[in-house]
């Protein structure tokens, strides 16, 4: 696995301030696959420093330039797709199926949907006597999580470039291979120098030096609840502008007329995805008294099926958490239906894939975010307790609802506090804005609402 041993500063590759060094370990069979500088703050301000120095020039120009350089940039991931596949495949412990269609093939189709919103979005209206501009915002800090780690960067930055914003970039410390991947294709687009800037390291000192920064206009962070109310904090302090996707407890509500199989089937296939280190995935089943046992059967057969095919889950670290979650999880008595605590292998950092039953809304399980292959089957009464249930967390980032008529779904998805809800197994739509309600976030990432994240406007008068 190849890595650089410096950070993208500028438009080459630099000597890092420091000799500490990161070890990127694969999930699977807990070896080393590279290694990367631990950046410091000095490598953060020289990052930011390079990036105000490239701002005006990017700034001002047109944005059908802008969108040729997304547009090269996507043709070189698009290139480097299997290698991307491979990367990711080795940092995260994703099986290399999944890394194929959704870790490389995703972040392709996002970086082509900014270079098309940079050639077509109105940065400039009239609005009677006025005339309204979008400007860039300026220096971005973008800090990007493990669980989808060259999706959550194109979808910072590629909006960012657009918006003629240059960006200092902190990829989290367990997945900074692809950021490095990422990095050179940015280079080989031809994008200029100090445009996008890379400081691998840690978030307690690149990420929070970053956060500190005078010279950072705006803070885009994907992460937890916790560190985004401290990046908060800290960022409200210099009265800074923060876009910050955050945890999430989706529900999936199966309403009585529903296909129950499809839907029961479908929400164990979205729990499991990437080994349930998915933050918008619909971890409460909430299925009406009068299905609950064949809803229960059904997602203890599906969930059984998977085995360890799903992959690790990305550290020594993340799996002890998931698995004291399903002991709390028996402990409150919820019912074991598949999986447990016990690891499925000897070597790699496995969670079984589990079901509870007989959940409640007040336990833990059903309130926090586990962040692993751990989904929750809770009843519910009516319409009324079902929503009740599927608002009654502090978080609203997606959800489901499944429903024989597509309007009474619509109908009480109209009802959910969360930013994004699926229909009926509605496919993902790379253009639709991604955000949530409550504590799972401000602002939107995607399309054109999240290209406006990095825009700030302007009105003259005439």
């Amino acid at each position: 696995m190849k890595a650089h041993d410096g950070i993208y500063l500028d438009g080459a590759w630099r000597p890092a301030a420091g000799q500490d060094v990161i070890e990127v370990v694969n999930p699977v069979d807990e070896q080393v696959v590279g290694r990367v500088p631990a950046g410091a703050a000095e490598d953060v301000d020289a990052a930011v420093r390079a990036a105000r120095a490239a701002l005006p020039a990017w700034a001002t120009t047109p944005p059908a330039e802008r969108a040729a350089r997304l547009a090269a940039l996507r043709d070189v991931l698009a290139a480097r797709k299997d290698e991307i596949a491979e990367t990711v495949t080795a940092e995260l412990g994703s099986p290399l199926p999944f890394s194929q269609a959704v870790h490389a093939a995703v972040p392709i189709a996002v970086a082509g949907s900014y270079a098309e919103l940079a050639a077509t979005h109105p940065f400039e209206e009239k609005v009677g006597n006025s005339t309204v501009y979008q400007e860039p915002i300026g220096v971005v800090g973008a800090i990007t999580p493990w669980n989808y780690p060259l999706h959550q960067i194109v979808a910072k930055v590629a909006p960012a470039l657009a918006a003629g914003c240059t960006v200092v970039l902190k990829p989290a410390e367990n997945t900074p291979l692809s950021a490095q991947l990422f990095a050179e294709a940015v280079h080989d687009a031809g994008v200029p120098a100090g445009v996008f800037n890379l400081v691998t390291g840690l978030g307690t000192v690149a990420g929070q030096a970053l956060v500190e920064h005078p010279g950072v206009d705006l803070v885009s962070f994907t992460g937890s609840t916790a560190v985004g109310r401290r990046i908060a904090a800290t960022a409200g302090a210099a009265i800074k502008k923060v876009a910050l996707e955050l945890g999430g407890k989706s529900a999936n509500v199966i309403l009585p007329s529903a296909d129950l199989a499809r839907a029961v089937n479908v929400g164990v296939a979205n729990v499991m995805s990437n080994s349930g280190q998915t933050c918008s995935a619909w971890t409460r089943m909430l299925v009406h008294r009068d299905r609950y046992d064949e809803a229960v059967a059904l997602a203890a057969a599906a969930a059984a099926k998977y085995g360890d095919r799903i992959g690790p889950v990305v550290s020594a670290r993340q799996q002890e958490r998931v698995r004291g979650y399903i002991e709390k999880g028996v402990a409150e008595g919820a019912r074991l239906v598949a999986g447990g605590p016990d690891a499925p292998r000897e070597r790699g950092w496995f969670v079984s894939p589990t079901v509870f039953a007989d959940v409640t809304p007040d336990m833990t399980i059903a309130q926090e975010e586990i962040f692993g292959p751990v989904l929750s089957v809770l009843r519910y009464e009516d319409e009324d307790d079902a929503l009740r249930i599927a608002n009654g967390t502090v978080y609203g980032l997606a959800g489901a609802v499944w429903a024989g008529d597509e309007a009474e779904a619509v109908a009480f998805a109209r009802r959910m506090d969360t930013g994004q809800v699926d229909i009926n197994g509605g496919r993902f739509n790379p253009l639709a804005p991604f955000g949530g309600y409550k504590q799972s976030g401000v602002g939107r990432e995607l399309g054109a609402h999240g290209l406006t994240e990095y825009l700030q406007t302007k009105s003259l008068q005439f």
